[in-house]
């Protein structure tokens, strides 16, 4: 009730539900901006209830607020979609600024030249709308996160992007948990591109990755 009241004071309008089972109820029929969610909760856990948004709605961005902090919790969640994760007790100006993130991202267009769609291959990605399309049509959508990577890589396509850099950029602090949660989503990204012989994600030893396209 508490971080309900603070964000409708500060212009997110904020749904609360008391457990899993009822915000389930409320996501099949609404499209909210961002989930919010713990991961012990009655009816639906956390867990459940983020696998069962991504079925649904693969771009909502997903905040785990938990006060479980094992690396198993923490990678798990990442694993299966989430874009972000605090434990408590954590600060209102740090959940703030986190959700301001995502309020941003969600709301990206591009401006000053910048380029709305790469060609990888045989894919196209559109960033706008966080899609990866391949010749016949089909659509593999994207998560926030994923898309925010894969656009760092495109925007730096040939060059070698430092690991801090992308930690700082894409998960906002550099620290040994988000370093493993982007060598998922990096796994993640190379599952996408595998079909695509001229395209590949590189390891640069020590630095970072580069993304090249032949």
């Amino acid at each position: 009730m508490i971080v309900k009241a603070y964000l409708d004071s500060k212009g997110y309008p904020t749904a609360l539900f008391n457990n899993g089972k009822d915000a389930w109820n409320s996501l099949r029929d609404v499209q909210y901006d961002l989930c919010i969610t713990d991961i012990e909760m009655p009816e639906m856990n956390g867990f459940e209830l983020l696998k069962k948004i991504k079925s649904v709605h693969p771009m909502m961005p997903v905040l785990m607020l938990t006060a479980k902090n094992e690396q198993d919790d923490i990678l798990e969640s990442f694993d299966l979609g989430a874009e972000d994760y605090i434990t408590k007790p954590f600060s209102m100006d740090e959940l703030l600024a986190r959700v301001k993130v995502w309020d941003r991202w969600m709301n990206y267009s591009p401006s000053n030249g910048a380029a709305c769609e790469f060609r990888l291959g045989g894919l196209t990605f559109n960033i706008p709308h966080s899609t990866l399309t391949d010749r016949k049509g089909n659509v593999q959508r994207l998560t926030s996160k994923e898309t925010e990577l894969l656009y760092m890589l495109c925007e730096h396509m040939g060059e070698t992007v430092e690991r801090s850099n992308v930690l700082k950029t894409v998960w906002d602090e550099d620290n040994r948990t988000n370093a493993r949660s982007m060598d998922v989503y990096i796994t993640k990204l190379r599952k996408y591109l595998k079909d695509q012989p001229d395209v590949d994600i590189q390891n640069v030893h020590g630095v970072g990755f580069k993304l090249v396209v032949k």
